[in-house]
């Protein structure tokens, strides 16, 4: 008869559940794949356009600013895809830590906060006017001249006198001229008014950009580096996604924008021929 435990009794419980926890969280092991794929976070983030103080946290297993489990499985998934890793034990590890099942909605006015689409504005068409304006003008120089004419004729006959051919019998008046725009320093002050010209300048860093005209056709697409330019020009309407809008520097016919973005807000806009209206 022995006293005390038996060897069944003196065995480690914890070797049991150490062997049942990964020996790597979800972030660390996203974090080994990046660095086993030779890429840094600045090139994670541009392929997969996940903010690069996403990235960082995520790989710290901070899954906060992701703004809950529906977009930190969205991130999980889509960082794995980047630095060609199975996503699945990835999920499954993240649900097991977080508590799984199915998570609670969202509210989404938090995380869309910065991205506030800016409502179309519509100016009145000045091209119309002036072309108005200016079929007034010649329509009523023409009446002017066509009557001149008649009144000398007139005239001539009931003196008997011949017509003479000076050139101050008949009065005539000049075609008004159109007056051309005042030159401007913006590269793009001239842009014709039929049109609604937009340029895009990465001046305090780089930034991820989407343009589209008014049918949804994509423009460009893709990252604009600090000191690049792009302009792009369209009938109707020109819509733009900036990536990092602290970053840029935006010109809509000829007049920069004033709006203070903060570093990293994206801003999703819409720009008319009529943009941008005074006051």
């Amino acid at each position: 008869m022995s006293i005390g435990n038996s060897p069944e009794d003196e065995r480690p419980f914890e070797d049991v559940s150490e062997e049942a926890r990964p020996s790597v969280s979800v972030g660390r092991a996203l974090q080994q794949a990046r660095i086993a794929a030779g890429l840094t976070v600045d090139d994670v983030s541009t392929a997969t356009r996940v903010r690069i103080a996403i990235v960082h946290a995520i790989e710290a297993d901070d899954f906060a600013p992701c703004g809950g489990d529906v977009y930190a499985r969205g991130h999980i998934r889509t960082l794995a895809k980047a630095v060609d890793l199975d996503a699945g034990p990835l999920i499954a590890q993240y649900e097991a830590e977080h508590g799984g099942g199915r998570p609670a909605p969202t509210p989404a006015a938090p995380l869309f906060e910065a991205e506030r689409i800016r409502p179309e504005r519509r100016g009145p068409n000045w091209t119309a006017a002036m072309v108005a304006a200016i079929v007034v003008v010649i329509g009523f120089v023409g009446f002017t001249m066509v009557k001149g004419d008649d009144d000398g004729g007139k005239a001539n006959v009931a003196e008997g006198a011949e017509p003479t051919k000076s050139s101050s019998s008949t009065p005539k008046t000049e075609k008004p001229v159109k007056p051309e725009p005042e030159p401007s320093d913006s590269a793009i002050a001239a842009a014709p008014q039929d049109k609604v010209t937009v340029q895009v300048s990465a001046a305090d860093g780089r930034s991820w950009i989407s343009a589209k005209d008014h049918n949804g056709r994509l423009l460009f697409d893709g990252l604009l580096k600090q000191g690049e330019s792009k302009t792009f020009q369209d009938g109707t309407e020109v819509n733009l996604v900036l990536g990092d809008a602290g970053a840029i520097d935006l010109f809509v016919n000829g007049k920069k924008i004033e709006d203070d973005w903060q570093p990293g807000a994206v801003e999703r806009l819409t720009y008319t021929k009529g943009d941008p209206q005074a006051g």
